[in-house]
């Protein structure tokens, strides 16, 4: 299909600006407990202990090269291989082109480069979007006939961990039903692929697991660690993760619902005229869907396979209104401007509501102004659409409604991505962050000083806590994590639960720390909603550690320093 003008340039646009608010602050927030672990194997993989692998071998052995390469670990680091990988995503629509056509591709690769939740997933140590990415390429390329590409990334995919099989899982079941449903259509057939086209995507997608795998066998173990993802996904089957349905379609209609709306419009109007390409995609969808709702282990970030069909058919719906007549330009941008206006009042009324007590008298009134104000926009476009055009009322408020959600979403994008200054709750996120660790670092770091002379120099025993983003904030000290404590030794720091321990108190000084703050979700009421959904803030609980440090180690005491 021949490009449009200045189309490639375009392509490379999206691309830059995915990567940037992928990259931006990208190592500011300390990594939590799920990112740590997959960290902590690379720092092994860098620095040759041959640590045992999880699933995911392909985060671990990538990221392992820029640790090497840059001498140790860091937070932007850890987090680096899944936001450049997840910024090319951006491309995979070019690779679709044929099927999608060139424009809905163009916009669909915007969509993806700022969506919410694939943006918070490309920030993530050892996150999904490592699969998405790999897959949608693997995908791609060999629809484009080059079955080579299409091999390597098919290998990557299959280090990438067990999302790929969540993923795989969509694929298949929406292709069986497709090929029941369309078996008495008279459809185009792809042609099949020769012997020699799969016998060369196999040989090279082998050569990547093995080769890949291993880390061109600097790191053996890999190979057989992407062995492990099939059975972590079936083992999701039988472990409620706690996170509810209704959780996990508040978060699609909170994060996406620009998506969701042109999405569901193109729903409505590809099965009423009978589109191909929109029943495809819906039906992609749906069984996306379906398969993050039933699956007993679900987090927001299963919805991740979905937005893919979803924002195909939300770009979809937006090409359609791109074709503005003229004659119409004026009556479309009255409607636009006035659709904008009366949508940020009824935005700022609700923020006004939010901060009211309820009952009172002032709520009434907010929530009569808010529900006014919206019926007044209905009331606008029917009168609208029956004193001048159809069309026009129609393109005003499409454009209307996509310039305010626009920039809604930028806001849920900067939230769910870590972008803002200070973190909020959010669905998408991996984990509890971390609350007051650079003052525990800073604590730790600063005794060592004071004793050895050298910030990392006193070993730091960790007991009774399974935390693997605390032994990666003190990755460089010596760290020993054990169950109980030995009555027999007295080493010289110690991190404990909040407990009282006559045993270390006696010799010890102490010093507690709030480590995890998780959002109490099961226990919102209304009024916390409301101010999530504009603050992202929600009552948490907080666990208290405790870092005990030998008495003769400070400044102050008479003994002779160890």
């Amino acid at each position: 299909m021949k490009p449009f003008r200045r189309e490639t340039a375009l392509y490379l646009l999206a691309f830059v600006l995915a990567l940037a608010v992928r990259l931006i602050r990208l190592g500011v927030w300390p990594l939590t407990d799920l990112e740590a672990k997959w960290a902590l194997q690379a720092l092994g993989v860098a620095q040759g202990t041959q640590p045992a692998l999880g699933s995911q071998p392909a985060y671990v052995l990538l990221t392992s090269i820029f640790f090497f390469i840059f001498g140790g670990g860091t937070n932007f680091l850890a987090r680096f291989v899944p936001a450049l990988i997840g910024s090319a995503l951006a491309f995979v629509p070019f690779l679709f082109r044929e099927r999608l056509r060139p424009r809905p591709s163009l916009i669909l690769a915007f969509f993806l480069a700022l969506d919410p939740g694939l943006v918070a997933l490309s920030r993530q140590a050892g996150s999904s979007i490592l699969a998405i990415t790999f897959l949608f390429f693997a995908w791609g390329f060999w629809e484009k006939k080059n079955t080579r590409w299409a091999g390597i990334f098919a290998g990557l995919a299959l280090l990438s961990g067990p999302a790929l099989w969540a993923g795989l899982l969509g694929l298949g079941l929406t292709w069986a039903i497709r090929q029941a449903w369309e078996r008495g259509l008279q459809t185009e057939s792809a042609q099949s692929p020769a012997r020699s086209e799969w016998l060369s995507a196999l040989w090279f997608g082998i050569g990547t697991l093995v080769f890949g795998g291993t880390l061109f066998f600097l790191s053996p173990n890999g190979l057989s660690a992407w062995m492990s993802a099939l059975p972590e996904y079936i083992a999701g089957w039988q472990n409620p993760s706690g996170f509810s349905f209704g959780f996990l379609l508040f978060s699609l209609v909170i994060y996406q619902p620009l998506a969701l709306i042109l999405g569901l419009i193109a729903l409505v109007r590809g099965w009423r005229y009978g589109s191909l390409r929109v029943k495809r995609l819906s039906l992609w969808a749906l069984v996306t869907l379906l398969l993050a709702l039933f699956y007993p282990a679900r987090q927001a970030s299963d919805l991740a396979w979905m937005l893919i069909p979803l924002w195909s058919l939300a770009a979809l719906e937006l090409t359609r209104n791109l074709n503005i007549f003229r004659e119409e330009r004026v009556e479309v941008l009255g409607v636009v401007s006035l659709s904008v206006l009366i949508l940020t009042f009824s935005w700022l009324d609700f923020l006004a509501l939010i901060q009211l007590p309820v009952p009172s008298d002032q709520t009434a009134l907010r929530m009569g102004l808010l529900f006014g104000s919206l019926f007044l926009l209905v009331v606008s476009i029917l009168l609208v659409a029956v004193g001048w055009s159809i069309r026009s009322a129609r393109l005003g408020a499409i454009w209307g409604l996509v310039a305010v959600l626009s920039v809604y979403s930028l806001g849920a994008m900067f939230g769910a991505g870590g972008l803002r200054a200070s973190p909020g709750s959010e669905f998408w996120s991996s984990g509890a962050l971390p609350a007051e660790e650079n003052l525990l670092l800073t604590t730790v770091d600063q005794v060592s000083d004071w004793s050895k002379t050298s910030v990392n120099a006193q070993p730091i025993t960790i007991v009774g806590i399974k935390s693997p983003a605390l032994e990666w904030l003190l990755r460089k000290h010596k760290v020993e994590v054990v169950d109980s404590l030995d009555v027999s030794v007295s080493p010289p720091i110690i991190i404990t639960t909040e407990q009282d321990n006559p045993g270390l108190a006696a010799g010890y000084r102490g010093q507690g720390f709030v480590w995890r703050q998780q959002p109490l979700w099961g226990n919102a009421l209304l009024p916390d909603w409301m101010n999530w959904v504009v603050f992202r803030q929600m009552p948490q609980t907080s666990e208290t550690i405790i870092v005990w440090v030998r008495s003769d180690l400070f400044i102050d005491s008479t003994g002779i320093k160890p």
